[in-house]
């Protein structure tokens, strides 16, 4: 009797202990969860900088990610029922809009040869800064601006967002090319703190225009600037002492002689035509969803509050796409993560056509709950699709002029976005899909779910190589600076004037 209740009483000691043990490892699995993202984030502040982190937060997620979030929804119930225009024109007005990023490459070029009171990076962050927050609240001040006059101050405001964008990527490519191993994860942070940022944006943009109206948004969206003047005032980066000015139009050239070198390496311009043609194929007929999204006869007559809580469904879906490249996909080859994700894309893009032709009521789905899938899952699928892109990008860029090519390469894309953009409004246009017309939306639809599907037969331009190694030939990688590394170095980007 003394033997079994002795072996009971082990039994029940070894069971307690199981399950303090399970009950530890359970403590310790959530801590890790939640540790993760912290220790990640010390790790890059570690390798690169806090600063440099700081930076990309504040000019990705907030100047970006929460800006895009909230004058998305401004802009389109402005365009739509302040300025009373059609759905092509306001495809065409959004195209004028992002013109300031397409010339991303001169912004560069000045950050790297023009240095203003001795510094080459934190100048450009408090212009930026200064020209974005007149030009916001110039929108939200004057009731009575034209068309012309709110179209320029919009361009003002996005000229600001862009040149802050490719003074952080010039930043953002140097340590690619220092860290090589460290460019996915730096492209994550990127991603991850733009997605979240678009995240809180869409989620407060329906309320805020229901609330204030497009003109009081457009005077909150003076904030993010004043932030990016506060990353020009803690920038690290040393003191130019003495700088030659005669010799800024020099370099100018040699610059643009470096960029037109590169370009010509095969490893480049294809990967660069790919990049275009990807985008410029996948035509954009946003503005025709949104008309009929909020159009109550032929459409489903959704509020501003339903339409920005829609948009924030797909930024979680944005997010998802960044932390699933990061964990899963940010190893694989370029060519095998494209291949997969502009199919999907493409198919992605029939759940639209299901939508407009009223499949899902047959079935018993409400639009709602349709819409927010579809847009979760085609943001999900855009954004994994675009990360690898960005990493490659960064890989494409010469040492010396890491900023201005990389803001080359980035304009070449919004080439494409504004392509695809004034494409799909041409398609609205000769469709004629109005501003309570839609009985064609359905054809739009489908043209453009199968241009996505496209750029597959191109992936012969994208190379097939390792994407944590280098891909230009190593003689572009070198600095003329190579054997005196600055302790800033991993912050500014090799001059490209003689400082004395």
């Amino acid at each position: 009797m003394e033997m079994e209740a002795e072996e009971e009483q082990e039994k029940e000691s070894l069971h307690l202990e199981a399950e303090n043990q399970k009950q530890k490892t359970s403590v310790k699995g959530v801590r890790d969860l939640l540790w993760t993202p912290i220790n990640w984030f010390k790790m890059l502040s570690s390798e690169l900088h806090w600063s440099f982190v700081v930076g990309v937060v504040i000019v990705y997620g907030i100047s970006q990610g929460l800006s895009m979030g909230l004058s998305r929804i401004g802009i389109q119930y402005y365009l739509k029922d302040d300025q009373k225009v059609q759905p092509s024109e306001a495809q065409v007005y959004f195209g004028i809009i992002q013109i300031p990023w397409m010339v991303k490459p001169f912004w560069g070029l000045l950050t790297d040869t023009l240095p203003i009171l001795g510094y080459r990076r934190k100048p450009y962050f408090v212009f930026a800064g200064v020209i974005g927050v007149i030009s916001m609240l110039v929108l939200s001040l004057d009731k009575k601006l034209d068309l012309t006059i709110s179209l320029l101050s919009l361009m003002v405001g996005s000229a600001g967002v862009a040149i802050a964008d490719v003074t952080i990527d010039a930043c953002v490519t140097q340590n690619s090319i220092s860290h090589p191993s460290l460019a996915g994860d730096m492209q994550s942070l990127c991603g991850l703190t733009s997605s979240i940022g678009a995240l809180v944006g869409f989620s407060l943009s329906g309320f805020l225009v229901h609330l204030l109206g497009p003109k009081g948004v457009f005077g909150l969206l003076s904030i993010p600037p004043g932030l990016v003047i506060l990353v020009g005032v803690m920038h690290r980066e040393p003191h130019v002492r003495t700088f030659t000015y005669t010799q800024v139009s020099v370099k100018f050239l040699d610059a643009c002689k470096t960029m037109w070198t590169t370009l010509k390496c095969g490893n480049v311009w294809r990967p660069c035509l790919y990049m275009y043609l990807s985008l410029a194929l996948a035509l954009n007929v946003r503005e025709g969803m949104f008309y009929w999204y909020t159009d109550a006869k032929g459409g489903p007559s959704f509020s501003q509050e339903v339409v920005g809580s829609i948009f924030s469904i797909g930024a979680v879906g944005s997010l998802l796409g960044v932390l699933l490249y990061q964990n899963f996909f940010k190893s694989y080859p370029f060519r095998d993560v494209l291949f997969w994700t502009q199919l999907l894309y493409g198919v992605s893009g029939l759940l639209d056509l299901i939508l407009v032709l009223r499949i899902n009521l047959k079935f018993g789905l409400p639009d709602y709950f349709f819409v927010v899938i579809d847009e979760g899952v085609t943001q999900l699928i855009g954004r994994i699709k675009w990360m690898p892109l960005l990493v490659l990008s960064s890989k494409l860029c010469p040492a010396g002029i890491e900023g201005t090519f990389f803001a080359l390469l980035m304009s070449i894309d919004h080439v494409g976005m504004l392509s695809s953009t004034w494409a799909g409004g041409l398609l609205l246009h000769v469709l004629k899909i109005t501003r309570t017309q839609f009985e064609n939306l359905w054809m739009a639809i489908l043209i453009r779910s199968l241009l996505r599907i496209v750029p597959i037969a191109l992936l012969f331009l994208i190379p097939r190589t390792d994407p944590n190694l280098s891909i230009l030939p190593p003689e572009m990688l070198r600095t003329k600076k190579g054997r005196d590394t600055h302790e800033y170095e991993t912050l500014e980007m090799a001059a490209l004037v003689n400082v004395t």
